[in-house]
């Protein structure tokens, strides 16, 4: 017989305290059945919770080499997906909230995807011989099926300018979706014309490009980013630096070109943290990255005399992560003490079978 699921109206109305409480009481009946993975950028009421902390990947590998049977992923919907893809058949992928998404993206779909890959064949007639597809991990799984079917690969904010060698030494053009801020930074970085790196618009035709445009494109940028590092701005940098001036800055690949240019040190969320924790005591940080994450890394470094400053004036968090709160937390584990599996994700297997192919491109690349 199948067991029904608690309703989360019961946990909607509980106080932090109790949730917290239900949490840690959850968590130890479960014992090691459960692993709990936290992004960098979660909630602190959720975090301290986690087995494991790091980046998307790094947490999707991680947890495949357990033995846990639930890997409960506090992070948002493309990260449980990886986390699917890359598991033990045993293993179950759950997002505590199917809210949680990322509106970088979703700023891609395979129905744009499809119609910009059917428009360039009409202007370059064969571009599976031409472009090499590139998708940003932080993209939904059938993008990077689309990218494994293709000839094409995944990459990380570590590895992109790896993966950008990889398809250039294929094919002449790339197209990079869905942050066309990292596109831009990596192509910058491998000395590619900012002329020749052009912005593909999915909502208009050919992308709002020329025939010319598109044949005389190295790299066709999507036009899509992340709600939180755009806000980031070179007057931020120069404001600090005029009260800071012996400060450094460091920045995330998907902030705008003149953040990055105007950094100190530009990387991905595990480069910055380590980036801060390897320098010299005393040293003081603009950091342009997500708020929880700069939060942390400003109290973790108090005790070395570090100073760790975020780069906005204004309040800016993942707010898609920040819905996974101590509340969901709480009902789904108390689900799975009762046996049952709320929020599993599940990549279809035929979708999933070349998003691996285009996952282990860049595995193998990197």
């Amino acid at each position: 017989m199948q067991v029904a699921s608690i309703s989360f109206d019961r946990f909607n109305v509980l106080q932090d305290q109790e949730a917290q409480e239900r949490i840690r009481a959850a968590r130890a009946k479960l014992g090691d059945r459960a692993v709990l993975l936290c992004h960098h950028y979660q909630r602190a009421d959720v975090y301290q919770h986690a087995d494991l902390t790091g980046d998307s990947l790094k947490l999707a590998r991680l947890a495949s080499q357990t033995e846990s049977e639930f890997i409960v992923f506090c992070g948002v919907h493309f990260m449980a997906e990886v986390a699917d893809m890359l598991s033990k058949p045993h293993q179950i992928s759950i997002l505590p909230d199917l809210a949680a998404g990322c509106s970088m993206a979703d700023m891609a779909n395979l129905a744009k995807v499809t119609r910009c890959w059917r428009e360039l064949t009409e202007v370059l007639e064969t571009p599976d011989d031409i472009i090499t597809p590139v998708t940003y991990i932080n993209s939904a799984a059938d993008l990077k099926a689309f990218c494994g079917e293709h000839g094409g690969i995944v990459c990380t904010s570590t590895n992109a300018p790896t993966i950008l060698d990889w398809a250039f030494e294929r094919r002449e053009k790339v197209l990079f979706f869905p942050d066309q801020h990292l596109g831009r930074w990596t192509g910058f970085k491998k000395s590619i014309p900012l002329e020749d790196m052009v912005v593909w618009d999915p909502d208009l035709e050919y992308g709002g490009l020329t025939p010319e445009q598109i044949r005389k494109a190295k790299i066709l940028l999507w036009k899509g980013h992340c709600s939180v590092h755009q806000m980031f701005q070179e007057s931020h940098i120069r404001r600090w630096r005029m009260q800071h001036p012996d400060g450094l800055v460091i920045s995330h690949p998907e902030s705008n070109l003149d953040v990055c240019r105007n950094s100190d040190y530009v990387g991905s969320t595990e480069y910055i943290i380590n980036t801060i924790k390897a320098a010299p005591e005393g040293t003081q940080w603009l950091v342009g990255t997500e708020l929880n994450l700069v939060n942390r890394l400003a109290e973790e470094m108090k005790p070395e005399g570090k100073t760790v400053q975020f780069m906005a004036p204004t309040v800016c968090m993942c707010s898609t992560m920040q819905r996974i709160d101590p509340q969901h937390l709480a009902w789904t584990l108390e689900n799975l003490v009762e046996g049952k599996v709320v929020n599993q994700i599940r990549v279809p297997e035929h979708e999933a079978e070349l998003a691996r192919l285009a996952l282990q491109r860049m595995l193998e690349v990197s």
